[in-house]
């Protein structure tokens, strides 16, 4: 590149000779810039003009989420900047939300993983600045003895999307194909016609006009185990770990070897799996809802500016009711200590 010229980011890689021709800018670091720069032989008057040109360039790179030490690309990400951006993300959910009402769309998520993946969480991240009756999520117990003798994947049926609605499923149909194979509840004959079966009834939710969008997320075993051993001792996670997590705990190549059977039989084109690795819980939140808004076409709705009326508040006297207030901060503790509480008013 020309000194009085601007490189493109892409252009920074073809410069970097000791990376070969054909690496890839995925694998650039900010130290592999440093490097380069100090080795580069320009004339004194064009140094300043090309290294900030350099420098820019390497900074779009970065926005770009090329580099494998940017915030999107695997290194550290902050609180402050994984806020930031889910912030960003929930606006454009909510343009998606508008868009989906408004025409009348139908949308199917399907979330599927391994225990301690980070299913909850990434759904809870999706639908937290959501309307609950646009967005559904459907995460249906085991079935009941009335179930275990319908049709399999009849009862999921009732809860896909109608207009205007979109539907996320926490585990879904793919039960079968995994927990209920790994773990011996269905016959295995029963789960090999299953993965036969379900690209058709995929295919007729497609046809119908329903946009079905299927998630892995994969995890490691050791931030599984990490995971699942931080739920022992935390009384706000103990309801996620049940007796099957356990039984489950020690099957992982039968689950490894279930997922590889799932995905070559109904990996299709009409309705692919898309997998997410989630060793980073806030990183898997944001690209999970960043592949969302990418596979679900959607625009801005022009809307009336809203202005709050003018009201006149006076015109009618509260009754003077003995409440029952809900207790707050001090005097909850008080009352956690055995101390006397405050007396009510009569």
């Amino acid at each position: 590149t020309a000194p009085g010229a601007r490189p493109a980011a892409r252009d920074l890689l073809p410069d970097i000779d000791h990376l070969g021709p054909a690496a890839p800018l995925a694998k650039i670091s900010r130290k592999d810039i440093d490097s380069f720069l100090a080795s580069l032989t320009v004339t004194k008057t064009s140094a300043n003009v090309y290294l900030r040109h350099l420098k820019a360039a390497f900074n779009q790179a970065v926005a770009w989420k090329y580099l494998k030490d940017s915030p999107a690309a695997g290194g550290k990400l902050s609180g402050k900047a994984y806020e930031r951006e889910l912030k960003k993300l929930h606006a454009e959910l909510v343009t998606l939300q508008q868009w989906v009402v408004h025409k009348g769309l139908k949308v199917c998520i399907v979330f599927e993983g391994r225990d301690g993946a980070g299913k909850g969480g990434t759904i809870k991240a999706i639908t937290e600045r959501v309307s609950p009756r646009v967005f559904r999520v459907i995460a249906l117990p085991a079935p009941t003895e009335r179930e275990k003798t319908q049709m399999y994947g009849q009862r999921y049926i009732p809860h896909l999307p109608a207009a205007g609605e979109i539907v996320i499923f926490d585990r879904s149909w793919y039960n079968r194909a995994g927990v209920e194979r790994v773990m011996g509840f269905c016959p295995e004959d029963t789960a090999r016609a299953f993965l036969q079966t379900v690209p058709l009834f995929e295919r007729l939710m497609v046809d119908s006009g329903i946009i079905l969008l299927k998630y892995w997320l994969e995890v490691s075993p050791e931030e599984q185990t990490r995971r699942l051993q931080s739920r022992i001792g935390d009384g706000r996670k103990t309801w996620k770990l049940t007796a099957m997590d356990l039984k489950s705990y020690d099957r992982w190549d039968d689950y490894t070897k279930a997922r590889d059977e799932m995905f070559a039989a109904t990996d299709t084109a009409w309705a692919p799996w898309f997998v997410a690795r989630s060793e980073d819980k806030k990183r898997v939140r944001l690209n999970v809802i960043s592949d969302i808004l990418k596979h679900v076409p959607h625009k801005p709705i022009e809307v009336e500016k809203v202005v709050l009326p003018k009201r006149k508040i006076g015109r009618y006297k509260a009754a003077d009711y003995p409440f029952r207030y809900v207790e707050e901060g001090s005097e909850r503790g008080a009352g956690l200590h055995g101390r006397a509480r405050a007396a009510r008013p009569a």
